[in-house]
């Protein structure tokens, strides 16, 4: 199976953001075996490289889905000041975060003992018995997708964030944000979807 590896999007295309890495075999094999039947969904892939699907959460990964501005701000520390993310999608103005199995039921629990658990957005977590829409291996060539991947699966065996770093990574994305909200600026804020994120460091 060949998928792209979209470092940068083709010129002239109307996305200018950047992709950490394109989705290799190996992560395509990962996502595929949350999957009831993995080799019906590399067949799917295989025939149509651009379309998403749906995968089952809870045995391979959970997935925490914030808003997209906090969600980035997370990932912004997570690299930044910590160890790393696990894969990362958008999808239609939400972050996907893909994580440890058993993420989902924790975290939520975990945050209403911190005191910055108030300042944390609504947010889903998505453990057994949920779904999520998976962006697809390949992105449409010149077009900005509602689905895609900021960290894509690189691996069979992918480093999965658990809830207490999640938990870690909301703290301090609420403690950002209530500093950004007392700043003034006369400068525009920088592009946040430009930014890349160092995969390597997980290693």
């Amino acid at each position: 199976m060949d998928f792209a590896h979209p470092l940068a999007p083709a010129p002239g295309a109307p996305d200018d953001h950047y992709d950490v890495s394109g989705v290799t075999p190996e992560g395509a094999a990962w996502l595929a075996s949350a999957g009831t039947y993995p080799r019906s969904t590399l067949a799917h892939w295989e025939s149509r490289p651009t379309a998403p699907v749906v995968l089952p959460c809870g045995s391979v990964f959970d997935v925490v889905n914030v808003p997209a501005i906090f969600g980035r701000r997370m990932l912004d520390r997570l690299w930044d000041e910590g160890p790393g993310s696990g894969p990362v999608a958008a999808h239609r103005g939400r972050m996907l975060l893909f994580a440890a199995p058993g993420t989902a039921q924790r975290l939520p629990s975990l945050l209403e003992w911190e005191e910055w658990g108030p300042a944390v957005p609504p947010f889903l977590c998505h453990g057994t018995g949920d779904a999520v829409t998976v962006p697809a291996p390949t992105p449409l060539s010149g077009q900005r997708p509602d689905s895609r991947w900021l960290v894509a699966p690189d691996t069979r065996s992918p480093w999965l964030p658990g809830p207490e770093v999640l938990l870690w990574a909301c703290v301090r994305a609420a403690r950002a944000g209530a500093h950004a909200a007392v700043r003034i600026s006369i400068f525009p804020a920088a592009d946040q979807d430009a930014k890349v994120y160092d995969v390597s460091r997980r290693r």
